[in-house]
């Protein structure tokens, strides 16, 4: 996982990092990791760094700093640089070190900086960084405007201006900077993870710059990856069996919307679990499409064992659709709802109790609500200033007593006490009718074998699991959506053993390599 650390938590990190080091130490490495990182920009884009242009957006304090030292490191290369002063006051030693190198450091005109910047071939915005707040003011607001309308590429310095790096808030979507590319400093931060935050940051690269985060408390956020994902589709061992694997059960469809227990049965058939249960209202379509599910036709309590439960899509909001949810949420095994299970929970009581109930007696319960169902929890996402998705999570996961997946382009999952996670690997050809259906088949089948790997799985890990799930689902969106392909959720689901194989391949690759750089450096 790779940790996020609010802006608190960095500052106590660069504090004791400070204790023993010369003065400007953690500036100097910032300022090198990032003409490293434009040097390699320009290297791709142009062949070469000598007679590149390049603008900086340089505001007061460190942030200006580090992007006026780093434009040093490229003047003294044959960049043409110009810094732009959008404050009263700046870092004078590294604007200094700018002029000695041949760059030009010079107080805003619009009108000709707005014809350097759109010759430019990289800008540097360096206007606010970690430490500042709100929505760009005059004439930075401007000079941004022109940078998001010129054909350079936009390199935020540590977080995009006008952004919030703990929430990702955005106060003013016309006075922020657009950012093709972020170099962040030490750390993840988890506005720059987090919508709207995230739709201004571009590619992302962290630089290490010595920081230790051991005595600052637990992170903020955790960004699920690849590696962790692949760690969870583990091939079944040679002494498995189907009930070994871990067996999931599906209350999915409906004679209405049969497709729904269609398309989440059949991603519980591919997720690790070595048996799908049906027990929902469309057992013939389901046995039709998918041979190998075995259909319960006296409901979940009397389908037979499984680790996890999947309830929900397309399954109606009738008495029997609730005394199915019932069923499903009185068993003593893990339980994902999404859809129409979500619906009746939101709008009935005795079932929020029976999930906080669940909590209480440390059963995993895992919510799936795309915005508008996590709305009617009564939990609606603020929007400018006040937007928090991960917040927002935190706080109904407490509230209902469940870990909660909130769908979007980053799928935010936190747990009842707090620990949180985001994957950002997605598709925006996810936004299709049925696509939630397969996610939600999906996790159950990643939890049911997950659950029977281990013999139980806790709170956090349920939502380490849940991202990953959402993670593997992006990945199938993007294999569905290549080359053009429209996508439907029957292709979403059809990429998911090719997403699976993917990193499992990309997971034995790097162990292979490992191994094999372990082996050099023994040999060494």
């Amino acid at each position: 996982m790779e940790p996020a650390y609010t802006v608190a938590q960095i500052r106590e990190a660069e504090q004791l990092a400070y204790e023993g080091l010369p003065e400007d130490t953690l500036m100097q490495r910032a300022a090198f990791g990032l003409a490293t990182h434009c040097a390699r920009l320009l290297r791709a884009d142009r062949g070469l760094i000598a007679g590149a242009k390049i603008v900086v957006l340089a505001g007061s304090g460190n942030n200006g700093g580090d992007a006026l030292w780093a434009a040093a490191f490229l003047a003294r290369r044959g960049a043409s640089v110009t810094a732009i002063l959008l404050a009263s006051a700046w870092h004078r030693e590294s604007a200094a070190a700018l002029v000695r190198s041949g760059g030009r450091v010079e107080p805003v005109d619009l009108g000709l900086h707005g014809r350097l910047i759109n010759e430019a071939d990289v800008v540097l915005d360096a206007v606010l960084g970690i430490g500042g707040s709100g929505a760009l003011r005059s004439p930075a607001a401007e000079v941004a405007a022109l940078a998001a309308a010129s054909p350079a590429t936009v390199v935020a310095v540590d977080l995009p201006s006008g952004v919030d790096a703990d929430t990702g808030a955005v106060v003013d979507t016309g006075a922020v900077v657009v950012a093709e590319e972020t170099v962040t400093f030490g750390c993840l931060k988890p506005g720059l993870l987090v919508s709207p935050g995230a739709d201004h940051a571009g590619q992302i690269t962290v630089i290490d710059i010595g920081l230790q985060f051991g005595a600052v408390g637990a992170p903020a956020l955790h960004r699920v990856t690849e590696h962790e994902a692949a760690l969870l589709l583990p091939m079944p061992g040679v002494r498995d069996d189907k009930y070994t694997r871990g067996v999931v059960g599906v209350v999915a469809g409906s004679e209405p919307y049969p497709g729904a227990g269609v398309l989440c049965s059949g991603s519980a058939r591919l997720g690790g679990a070595g048996m799908v249960r049906y027990a929902g209202g469309a057992p013939e379509q389901v046995i039709a499409r998918w041979p190998e599910v075995v259909i319960a036709s006296t409901g979940p309590a009397n389908a037979g064992r499984v680790q996890a439960w999947v309830a929900g899509p397309g399954a109606g909001v009738d008495a029997q659709a609730r005394t199915r949810l019932v069923e499903v949420l009185q068993s003593d095994v893990a339980v994902v709802i999404d859809a129409d299970g979500l619906t009746l929970v939101s709008q009935d009581q005795e079932l929020r109790d029976l999930v906080a109930e669940r909590r209480r007696e440390a059963l995993i319960t895992i919510l799936t609500p795309h915005a508008g169902e996590f709305a009617r929890f009564g939990f609606p996402l603020a929007q400018g200033s006040d937007s928090d998705r991960v917040g927002a999570v935190r706080a109904a996961a407490a509230s209902l007593g469940a870990v909660v997946l909130l769908k979007g382009h980053e799928t935010v999952v936190a747990e009842p006490n707090g620990t949180a996670f985001v994957n950002t690997l997605s598709d925006s050809a996810l936004a299709t009718a049925g696509s939630g259906d397969v996610l939600s088949g999906l996790l159950g089948s990643m939890l049911a074998a997950e659950i029977a790997r281990n013999a139980g799985l806790d709170f956090s890990a349920a939502a380490e699991l849940a991202a990953c799930a959402a993670l593997v689902h992006g990945l199938a969106g993007q294999i569905a959506s290549s080359d053009g392909y429209p996508v439907t959720s029957e292709s979403v689901l059809a990429a998911v053993p090719e997403a699976i194989s993917t990193l499992r391949r990309r997971r034995d690759s790097d162990a292979v390599g490992s191994d094999a750089q372990n082996a050099g450096d023994t040999d060494a």
